[in-house]
């Protein structure tokens, strides 16, 4: 009996292990075709994202050749059209007040010498000296005034750009200047009298005034600070001037160039209407064959601007 069973069993091992011998290569084969299914799913997927990615590029691609094109000139030409229609757009600004000047001036003249110069003899004999006011004499006077009128023209209202707020200006200007009468231009009647009893052959006496004055035009740069405010202090570092006198020198010279420098202010009294003062001093080196002309004037004015 027992051996009936061992033997039972003996071939039910046999069986089983048979069929897992045929079972196996089966098993492997069908495991070996769905890693490979696998496998051949995931290259499909991969080749269609990059066909998709591929039909994107060429999508862009399309869409940029279809686009216009424009070189580097006709940009930047469209970029100055957009700007000039942008200043065009912005409301025009016009000044407040103008920069160009028209002034009147006139005030209180000295001068540092007498004045000088004319037909003078200082002694003749049998009249006595010039200086006990028989004799002519020479010409001392020194105080007088003058009047006159002149022309600020703007130049630029930030010194070029180097001070904001500060105007610089040319000044084109002329003066009279009146420092008195001297009678008996040239020998007085005494002087010719005594002369022609001496034998001397002289013309009668010159018995007319002589006006004692001068005529000065004069070219600066003058600087006025605060130039948007109501009050404007300024000054002319150094300009030219050129003096016409009368009488004229000994010499018969009439014309003497010199320099001026001169500093004041001004007010705007209502819209471009000014009032203001000035001193100037006025300087000529050495003298004029005989003339001095250096001075001062000081004074106000009235300014129109224009």
């Amino acid at each position: 009996m027992i051996k009936k069973t061992k033997l039972a069993l003996g071939i039910a091992t046999a069986t089983f292990t048979m069929a897992a011998v045929l079972a196996s290569p089966e098993a492997a084969a069908l495991s070996r075709a769905e890693r490979a299914a696998e496998a051949a799913n995931n290259k499909v997927d991969a080749l269609e994202a990059q066909l998709q990615s591929m039909q994107a590029e060429l999508a862009n691609l399309r869409a940029e050749a279809s686009r216009p094109r424009m070189d580097a000139d006709s940009e930047k030409v469209q970029e100055l059209d957009q700007w000039m229609a942008s200043v065009k757009a912005e409301p025009a600004k016009t000044k407040e007040h103008h920069d160009n000047t028209l002034f009147f001036r006139g005030g209180y003249s000295h001068q540092n010498n007498d004045r000088g110069g004319t037909l003078d003899p200082t002694e003749v004999p049998g009249v006595g000296s010039s200086r006990d006011g028989v004799a002519v004499g020479p010409i001392s006077d020194k105080d007088g005034y003058y009047f006159g009128a002149g022309f600020d023209f703007g130049l630029t209202d930030d010194v070029w750009g180097m001070m904001d707020n500060t105007q610089v200006l040319g000044e084109l200007m002329f003066d009279y200047v009146e420092l008195g009468t001297h009678k008996n231009n040239g020998l007085s009647p005494a002087e010719t009298s005594v002369l022609a009893s001496l034998g001397a052959n002289l013309p009668a006496a010159n018995t007319q005034q002589a006006t004692v004055n001068m005529l000065r035009l004069a070219a600066s740069p003058k600087i006025k600070f605060m130039a948007e405010s109501d009050f404007r202090p300024w000054i002319v570092p150094v300009g030219f001037e050129l003096s016409v006198i009368s009488p004229p020198s000994d010499a018969i010279t009439v014309l003497a160039p010199g320099m001026q420098f001169g500093l004041g202010a001004d007010y705007r009294i209502w819209k471009d209407m000014f009032i203001g003062a000035d001193a100037r001093y006025h300087y000529a080196p050495g003298d004029v064959d005989g003339i001095n002309i250096n001075g001062l004037t000081a004074g106000g004015y009235l300014g129109i601007g224009f």
